[in-house]
């Protein structure tokens, strides 16, 4: 599968970089490459890099990772959303738990594994695009605070405050698009472990036949490709906070494994016989009904009683258009800013039409519209229609050409599924590996 993201890889020697263009071009939109780690800033200042591929020692003898972290660390001075991926001939498991604690996606070790590596970047890409919506899509106004105009975000904010400070499991419950990873950044933000660290992990985006690597690490030859000993999810998260979106998608046998790690604060790598301690705030996030799943045996009972101590629900934008003045004013502000736009004001009648508009992909769709109104309003405000409201099937007359209707079903199941591949689909009634083809087939 072919993704457009821009990968940036640097590493001091050429034939590294050659073989990495070489591969990576078959799968990402643009690959650039440097020698020299201080080209990045120069790289950043013209271009948006989506992923950031950094070796860890440039200098000659030296193979502490030192260099690497310290170009992670201007990285994501220069961009704090920044996805870096860090690099290394000498697999050390306390240097990849520091990167990680320290805003590193991933850890790779060389020689790479072909497959391996652009999983891991492509993993990677996803992840850049979910911060990208999670900063554009998730309705921050500029105080920091998420909006809660309306009485249902009220008490949402209100249980977040209150909840915040204590230990307690929270599941975060709400569609897609509602705003769930900025409600568990919140609850983050606001606890005793605000000065560490938080790890998200999109389970919908995992491999299966990597989950328990992801989220528990790895030992030297636990499998093929385990070259080095790596850290999971847990181990990096160690401290902070630890948000599992989409807990839905965890198959039942990992199901045990991670209710015994809740249990027991330990995890015990893939391959390994000695238990870590662990000491982390869980936070889960779903968009399925964990009760239907309970009683289809498809989610554990004990592991939904253990990961919902407090249950927090977020309503969908149709339940919350008190909200949506703001939202949009804080839309058309961060668009204005992002594009350098001037910002346009929203006539009566537009802000009437999209108070009847139905929202199903919630924030996340309001967000797209309003970015369109303002980059293609040719007025001094924005009318109903800039906005170009989708309408229901029953209303949009569309193509009758099969493989146009296929590649507007999927587009849209991706858009809706916020780029779930595996919501997107159920939504679909297809396979992943179906699900991928048509992805590839397209060009989404």
């Amino acid at each position: 599968m072919t993704t457009r993201a821009t990968v940036l890889v640097v590493d001091d020697d050429p034939d590294v970089l050659t073989a990495a263009r070489m591969l990576l071009r078959q799968h990402f939109g643009r690959v650039l490459t440097s020698e020299d780690p201080a080209d990045i800033e120069t790289v950043m200042a013209g271009t948006q890099v989506d992923v950031f591929l950094v070796d860890m020692n440039f200098a000659i003898g030296r193979n502490t990772g030192a260099e690497g972290l310290r170009w992670l660390e201007r990285i994501l001075s220069l961009d704090p959303d920044a996805v870096v991926v860090l690099m290394t001939a000498f697999g050390d498991l306390n240097v990849a738990v520091q990167a990680m604690r320290e805003g590193a996606a991933d850890f790779v070790l060389k020689p790479w594994q072909n497959d391996k590596l652009v999983a891991t970047l492509s993993v990677a890409a996803k992840l850049r695009q979910s911060r990208a919506r999670v900063n554009a899509l998730s309705a921050l106004p500029p105080s920091g605070e998420m909006v809660a105009g309306s009485a249902k975000m009220r008490e949402v904010m209100n249980v977040v405050s209150r909840v915040a400070p204590t230990e307690a499991n929270v599941l975060i419950r709400g569609e897609n698009g509602t705003g769930k990873e900025l409600v568990a950044r919140a609850l983050h933000r606001q606890s005793r472990r605000a000065d560490n660290v938080l790890v998200a992990v999109d389970l919908g985006a995992i491999a299966e036949s990597l989950f328990e690597s992801e989220l528990f690490g790895h030992r030297k030859g636990a499998f093929t490709d385990a070259r080095g000993d790596r850290a999971g999810r847990f181990q990096a998260a160690d401290g902070g906070t630890l948000f599992l979106d989409e807990v839905g998608n965890l198959p039942p046998p990992l199901q045990t494994k991670l209710l015994r790690v809740l249990e027991s604060r330990e995890v015990l790598p893939l391959g390994g016989d000695t238990p870590v301690a662990i000491d982390v705030r869980l936070v889960s996030a779903t968009n399925q009904p964990l009760e239907a799943l309970v009683a289809d045996g498809r989610f554990r009972e004990d592991l939904l009683y253990r990961i919902n101590t407090i249950e927090i629900q977020l309503p969908p934008l149709r339940e919350r258009l008190d909200d949506l003045p703001e939202l949009v004013d804080y839309f058309i502000r961060t668009y204005a800013k992002k594009y350098g736009l001037p910002e346009k004001p929203v006539i009566d009648t537009a802000m009437a039409a999209l108070r009847q508009h139905h929202w199903p992909g919630n924030v996340r769709e309001l967000s797209h519209a309003v970015e369109r109104a303002l980059i293609l309003s040719d007025g001094d405000t924005l009318v109903a229609g800039d906005f170009r409201l989708t309408k229901g099937s029953d209303d949009a007359p569309g193509s009758l050409n099969l493989e146009d209707s296929e590649r507007r079903m999927v587009s849209l199941a991706l858009e809706q599924a916020g780029g779930n591949i595996s919501q997107a689909a159920a939504s679909l009634g297809i396979t992943r590996s179906a699900l991928y083809r048509r992805i590839e087939k397209f060009d989404l």
